[in-house]
């Protein structure tokens, strides 16, 4: 079953972008996964195709109105015609698919006999981060309008075929004129089917098409992120009449997780460090997301909100490569966490630490003085 990466994803954009934003993300995309920076990476070349058809596209104004309203569908053979694009039928519906939705609403492509396209499907997908990282094996359970097996989605009786309507010959529409416009319409006869039915099927009643519970295994791709759409090819909606499938999409959500959070392929963590380990340093471990851990170390003196990055220890990049960059970065914020129930030799150390500290003259502890030196100079000028 094959998956295909929605265009706005793969240019990190949203769909109502302009065609600025759409140039300078390509550009930025495009410098980063170019083959030249990333010699004998077949991942990154890869990505770097994927951005430039998405690119390609978008930036025609023509494609990407096409690519909106039909998703791939829109260039493939079979969503709509020859030459792997979109068949409208004709300039009148070209007209009516692109402008039809602020003038009552759209009707689908119509193919030879009335063959409509089946509509689109959504399914929300709920993942952790886990999945997320390493990619996921999902069984889905749909319901969807199948074509009817008894008359193979043909809406006629076995052992019969529907007749081309003699109202429209069979193209579903009329024209009619008024005054100096010629005003199509949906034929009266047939509805604008193309075909009339005159024995139906008794499973589906004409429909040739019937609710049923479909169930799909779908391997959805490394990298995704919250709100990520996957499309699946074919596993929309039946066709009415023989018509071609629609597609199913997929919106990926992620839930919260309990120790990590996520920029892009960045993570963050916040991890407790002991007094003594900020005090003299020290090294920490921080589980990842690979089940191994990242050892990060902790030099003498370190202050609550510190920040660490480990290099290539965060999320993979969709469709990105373990090589030339495929993973971001781990960023570890520290913090120092008082201690408590101390024991009675612990509160002895502590005390004598006090009693040393005191002596020093805050040399220990520079931030401290300088914030109440700072408050002794502001009061010192409310009363001069």
């Amino acid at each position: 079953m094959s998956t295909e990466i929605d265009y706005y994803e793969l240019l990190e954009c949203e769909r109502g972008a302009d065609d600025s934003v759409l140039k300078s993300s390509y550009r930025r995309l495009a410098m980063k996964w170019h083959p030249d920076k990333n010699p004998g990476d077949q991942a990154a070349e890869q990505k770097f195709k994927a951005i430039s058809e998405a690119y390609d596209c978008l930036k025609d104004p023509q494609k990407r109105a096409a690519y909106d309203r039909y998703g791939h569908a829109a260039f493939t053979q079979g969503g709509g015609g020859g030459g792997g694009a979109q068949d409208f039928g004709g300039f009148s519906d070209i007209f009516e698919n692109i402008f039809g939705e602020f003038m009552g609403g759209a009707r689908q492509p119509r193919g030879r006999g009335g063959a409509q396209r089946g509509q689109d499907l959504r399914y929300d997908l709920e993942m952790t981060l886990e999945e997320a990282f390493g990619g996921k094996a999902a069984t889905l359970t749909i319901e969807v309008a199948a074509a009817c097996e008894p008359c193979a989605g043909s809406g006629a009786k076995p052992g019969t075929s529907a007749r081309t309507c003699t109202t429209c010959n069979g193209q579903g529409r009329v024209a009619m004129r008024q005054g100096l416009f010629a005003v199509e319409r949906a034929c009266p006869a047939c509805h604008g089917a193309g075909q009339i039915i005159a024995d139906p099927c008794e499973t589906c009643h004409g429909a040739g098409r019937v609710e049923k519970q479909k169930t799909l295994n779908v391997n959805v791709p490394r990298g995704v992120d919250d709100g990520t759409r996957i499309r699946v090819a074919g596993e929309g909606e039946a066709g009415s009449r023989g018509g071609p499938a629609g597609d199913l999409y997929l919106f990926v959500h992620l839930k919260a997780h309990s120790l990590f959070k996520r920029d892009g392929t960045t993570l963050f963590a916040v991890a407790p460090i002991s007094i003594t380990t900020a005090a003299l340093g020290g090294e920490i471990e921080v589980p990842g997301l690979d089940r191994d851990v990242a050892v990060v170390k902790i030099p003498h003196g370190t202050q609550t909100g510190k920040q660490f990055r480990v290099r290539g220890r965060g999320m993979p990049a969709l469709n990105g490569g373990v090589s030339g960059g495929g993973y971001g970065d781990l960023v570890v914020q520290v913090e120092v966490e008082t201690p408590v129930k101390l024991t009675k030799r612990q509160r002895e150390l502590l005390e004598e630490f006090q009693a040393l500290e005191a002596g020093e003259g805050g040399r220990n502890n520079p931030r401290q003085t300088g914030f109440f030196d700072k408050l002794k100079d502001a009061w010192n000028d409310l009363t001069d």
